[in-house]
């Protein structure tokens, strides 16, 4: 029975830092299922999909060049409450204002490069997860 789920993305400064099991272990640890994982790298297409809420805003162009610049690890969470509880694992955007123990305080660099992206809302976690899996994929 799915009692709640959530989306997250490893991005690339994660990827490349090899941060990749430090991170997924802290998830487990806090007490959400993977459902669904995939290393994958997204195309520039993908990516200005992806974030075509933010296609207005000065930072788009970067956050793409961000987002295609190497492989993501893409994985869908099941928890109950899992869209809050996933939003308070990784912290605050900038790593400077995160709180210990999170996976930003943790392990990213700046705003630019903060790691992990976690879903908003739980529509969003829905379609977030429908972007990067097919139903099949999800379990």
């Amino acid at each position: 029975m799915v009692t709640n789920r959530t989306f997250t993305m490893l991005k690339p400064d994660a990827v490349e830092k090899g941060h990749i099991g430090a991170i997924l272990d802290k998830i487990s640890a806090s007490g959400f299922k993977v459902v669904a994982l995939k290393l994958t790298h997204m195309t520039t297409a993908d990516a200005k999909a992806f974030y075509a809420i933010h296609s207005e805003r000065p930072f788009y162009g970067e956050l793409v060049e961000y987002m295609t610049r190497g492989p993501i690890v893409a994985a869908v969470l099941e928890k109950d409450n899992a869209v809050e509880d996933f939003r308070t694992l990784i912290g605050a955007t900038n790593p400077a204002d995160a709180a210990e123990g999170t996976i930003r305080k943790l392990y990213a660099a700046s705003i630019g490069e903060n790691a992990v992206h976690g879903s908003d809302s739980d529509e969003n976690a829905a379609i977030e997860s429908a972007f990067h899996f097919a139903g099949r994929e999800m379990f």
